[in-house]
């Protein structure tokens, strides 16, 4: 019984690693700060209608990357502060740009008609784009969602992260992290928080 119990736990185990093995190459490490943005000449379809990249959505002082969804808990909690943020980008000549990467919901509530329809809701009047087979989100080592990644006029990135400190409870927020680094970013200073932890739903990918 000892031995059956010991194979039938080797295996349970093994089985295990590989799975985990299997998600950490999926996944991925996100990409450092200061690194060049890939795939920035990328075209992803656009709620517009059209054909756009991340590259093509930047600004003068550079881009804000988001990865996002319709229906993630954490995504409906920051909503109110991903438009604020979003805005400010743009009043500081910051372009905007929301991906959907949830492949394996393409055909649910991430389906292209519903991003257009949950955009039309909130008022987007930015880029929200579909992550084909979530090349994008692999490429960058992008898990939540939301999860920011703010680019400076080289396409570097300058800061990753959370929106602030408290993604889980706006009226615990002391520090909106993403709008301090667009603040010292576009002033040509150091930032000073470079990284935080993104809390919210992982990225539905495909197995």
């Amino acid at each position: 019984m000892k031995k059956i119990f010991s194979a039938r736990t080797f295996w349970l185990s093994l089985t295990a690693f590989v799975g985990l093995a299997a998600l950490a190459f999926t996944v991925g490490d996100p990409i450092q700060i200061g690194s060049t943005m890939p795939k920035a000449e990328l075209k992803m379809q656009n709620i517009a209608g059209d054909q756009t990249s991340m590259k093509e959505a930047m600004k003068k002082n550079g881009v804000l990357v988001m990865f996002s969804c319709n229906t993630c808990p954490y995504v409906i909690k920051n909503q109110e502060r991903t438009m604020a943020i979003s805005a400010y980008a743009v009043k500081n000549d910051i372009g905007v740009i929301i991906l959907n990467s949830n492949e394996a919901y393409r055909g649910n509530e991430d389906s292209f008609d519903a991003m257009k329809a949950y955009a039309k809701d909130q008022g987007y009047t930015w880029s929200y784009v579909v992550d084909r087979n979530h090349e994008v989100a692999d490429a960058f080592g992008a898990n939540r969602t939301p999860e920011c990644f703010l680019f400076d006029k080289n396409l570097k990135l300058a800061y990753h992260g959370a929106i602030d400190d408290s993604p889980s409870d706006v009226s615990a927020v002391k520090r909106v992290h993403l709008k301090e680094a667009i603040n010292e970013m576009v002033a040509g200073k150091e930032i000073t928080v470079k990284e935080s932890r993104s809390v919210g739903c992982t990225i539905k990918r495909k197995k």
